[in-house]
């Protein structure tokens, strides 16, 4: 065995008792979940302005080939019959915290991975000697709490875990046993493995690498010249399953940032300076607005043809000075080698000194607040953000899926506004699925509310 391997499987556990939860189709889910007519329906959420891209297709829309990533408007033709949402992340922040609560009684070690998964350590818990019990049991328990379907993956290691989760959906369960890794992991495609993407797919591709099967009969020398040092030996590893990452637990984020997608291409030299220093100044007011300062800076461009690409400058030490940081922030985008129209921007930062939020995409149109744990401190255009934000629903602030309230009808959510005349479906996770109504605004108001979000304590 090369000595890269004995040093790393030196430290592999015997049994597979890490965990990997991850919830299926998560905010199309939550948006089916609360809104009973959209139940076994097509359901895409994202950016609903002309340049938005969707951030969740339900596995009714996935089955028509819309997809996470891909841009709204070609989702829709793919899936016409489907309803456009808004994102909205105080409902999905409440769900994620049940999800994150119920892995919570397995083990102490519960590392978050986003809003909608996590990995679980079983060997720091009581569920070490039945892994496949304790999942089913979690599983059976987020689904009396949320009404949300998980699929879980456990194995011996963070890779085959994830995995096997991944193999599992939708709503699934997968245990892969030490003695099964092989026939587990060698048939799958090696687009399959975390961590390769587009580019160095093709690179194994000219090495008629196609599954980690072929993946596992390259000599380490080959897959270090093919795509570089440090990616060659960790696929040398991962083509073996070994890896020997531990589940961390992290109170922090990673990451704060933003980005915004513009109704039309930009481009001119000016025009993309500016563009990156609006983009900065929000990136910043979230990074004051939870303190601390940041020593990676990174800026994410993506062209009109959809390549994209990101570059980072990393700083002597933590700045909390906005002028460095904007200063990072023009050096990392100019590296990505501004020549051409732009279509997104984004700038993020990362390697932080303090606790921080995570990044989520903006449309021209369609400004998301970045905060998943809290409602956002600067709701826009009125969306709820608690009682002293609350507004009337108007044609500016309205955003298809938002939840809104009427005196008499009571709480439903916006299917869309045209002038004053508001299209709203009175309807809540609790009652039956209702038919759209149209309301004249100027005669009956209505009020947009923050979402109904369920409790630990029910």
């Amino acid at each position: 065995m090369d000595p890269v391997q004995l040093a790393d499987a030196s430290r592999l556990r015997t049994r597979a008792t890490v965990l990997h939860a991850d919830a299926d189709s998560f905010f199309a889910a939550v948006e089916q979940r609360d809104k009973p007519s959209l139940r076994g329906r097509p359901v895409l959420v994202g950016g609903t302005g002309p340049r938005g891209v969707v951030s969740t297709a339900s596995y009714e829309a996935r089955r028509a080939g819309a997809r996470s990533a891909m841009s709204m408007s070609r989702a829709r033709r793919l899936s016409p019959a489907a309803a456009v949402l808004y994102p909205r992340f105080e409902a999905y922040s409440a769900y994620s915290r049940m999800i994150m609560s119920a892995l919570g009684t397995l083990s102490e070690l519960v590392e978050p991975l986003s809003i909608d998964e996590a990995f679980v350590d079983l060997e720091a818990g009581p569920f070490a000697d039945d892994p496949a019990g304790a999942a089913a049991d979690v599983r059976a328990r987020i689904r009396e709490l949320t009404g949300l379907a998980v699929s879980i993956g456990i194995g011996r290691t963070k890779l085959v875990a994830k995995l096997a989760s991944d193999a599992g959906k939708p709503d699934g369960l997968l245990v892969v046993e030490p003695a099964q890794e092989d026939d587990f992991l060698l048939p799958l495609p090696v687009r399959a493995v975390p961590g390769i993407g587009p580019a160095t797919a093709a690179a194994l591709e000219r090495l008629d690498v196609r599954t980690v099967a072929d993946l596992r009969r390259q000599p380490l020398d080959i897959l270090t010249m093919t795509v570089g040092e440090s990616s060659g030996v960790n696929l040398f590893r991962l083509a073996r399953g070994i890896d020997p990452r531990p589940v961390a637990v992290s109170g922090e984020r990673k990451s704060v940032g933003a980005e915004r997608t513009f109704a039309q291409d930009i481009f001119g030299t000016d025009l993309i300076a500016a563009a990156i220093d609006r983009v900065t100044d929000e990136a910043l007011r979230r990074l004051t607005s939870h303190g601390g300062g940041a020593r990676t800076v990174v800026a994410k461009v993506r062209f009109a043809d959809f390549t994209t690409l990101t570059r980072s400058v990393t700083l002597a030490q933590p700045t909390a000075e906005p002028a460095e940081l904007r200063a990072a922030a023009h050096q990392a985008a100019r590296a990505a080698g501004i020549s051409d129209s732009v279509r997104l921007l984004g700038v993020s930062f990362h390697n932080l000194s303090a606790h921080a939020q995570l990044t989520l995409p903006w449309d021209a149109e369609d400004v998301v607040p970045a905060v998943l744990d809290d409602p956002p401190d600067a709701p826009v255009d009125g969306a709820a953000g608690g009682p002293e934000t609350l507004r009337l629903l108007s044609e500016e602030n309205a955003r298809p899926g938002l939840d809104v309230e009427h005196d008499t009808l009571g709480r439903g959510w916006v299917v869309h506004v045209r002038g004053r005349q508001a299209t709203v479906r009175f309807e809540s996770v609790d009652t039956p699925p209702a038919r759209s109504q149209v309301l004249d605004l100027d005669a009956d108001p209505l009020l947009l509310v923050p979402p109904l979000t369920p409790t630990l304590d029910g």
